[in-house]
């Protein structure tokens, strides 16, 4: 049975704008420890500078949420505040101590990072499957839970399936979302690969990305070139932002099929549910 975030865990989660009306507390510095569940990997020095020099000249303005450990406290939420303070020079800093146990930690961390505009695709990636793996949910279920569209959710979670190269290129945002999904339609990962670099090496958009793969696709012999019709590339469209991946009509004069891809066995079930909601 999918497991929710439970009535605790949300309240927790609400509650988090309104931590001035709980105790705050003053910590040492050297007791704080990062999140080890932090989604978050990179922490843009640019931006991180600017939040150390409003917290020398302002201080910590929004306390830091922590729950106790065995070697001092841990962060729940607010890992760049308490890095400012670090950077600052601080001794100490305004935190919050809650009573959280290990998977209370995990969801708050993820549902936070969740709402920054800043995450990377990867990031939101992997925050998302994160939490479908820790709470035995589906994508549909996710996508409720986080107030996205389920679309949102599978067109993330197939970036996943990009190597780590390429990966790690989004995350330093030389690439693009649109870029990623572009690329997780090439089944060749070393072409992918060779893609990704071109990419990089000659700033080129989305629809210059679309065209080289496209191009680069073998050529079908022996096949009449079909006009297109613009009906059936509506009902494609339409079909693709339903299902969140790649959909094809074939037709002829007289019968058709239509395909629709999937990346893997989660990726085949989700679609099956969609298929049958109205059934």
């Amino acid at each position: 049975m999918a497991k929710g975030l439970g009535k605790g865990v949300s309240n927790l989660f609400k509650d988090m704008s309104s931590i001035h009306d709980e105790h705050v507390q003053q910590l040492s510095v050297k007791d704080i420890r990062p999140n080890p569940y932090q989604p978050r990997k990179i922490f843009e020095e640019i931006p991180l500078e600017e939040l150390t020099a409003s917290v020398k000249e302002h201080g910590i303005l929004q306390p830091i949420i922590v729950r106790k450990s065995l070697k001092g406290f841990e962060i729940v939420a607010g890992e760049r505040r308490f890095r400012a303070a670090k950077q600052a020079e601080l001794t100490h800093v305004p935190a919050v101590v809650r009573d959280l146990n290990d998977r209370q930690m995990m969801e708050l961390s993820v549902l936070e990072n969740l709402q920054r505009e800043d995450l990377t695709p990867i990031e939101e990636a992997k925050a998302y499957e994160t939490l479908m793996k820790k709470l035995e949910i589906s994508q549909d279920e996710l996508a409720k839970k986080v107030g996205k569209s389920r679309p949102h959710i599978a067109n993330h979670l197939r970036l996943l399936n990009l190597s780590d190269a390429i990966q790690e290129k989004m995350s330093q945002k030389a690439l693009t979302m649109g870029h990623g999904r572009a690329l997780a339609g090439v089944k060749d990962t070393h072409a992918a690969e060779q893609f990704a670099e071109k990419v990089v090496k000659e700033g080129l958009n989305v629809r210059q990305l679309e065209k080289l793969i496209s191009e680069a696709a073998p050529a079908k012999k022996d096949k009449p070139k079909q006009k297109t019709d613009p009906h059936l590339k509506h009902q494609e469209t339409v079909l693709r932002e339903r299902f969140g991946t790649s959909v094809a009509i074939r037709k002829n004069k007289h019968k058709g099929k239509i395909e629709i891809e999937f990346m893997s066995e989660d990726d085949l079930e989700r679609i099956l549910s969609l298929l049958g909601e109205n059934g």
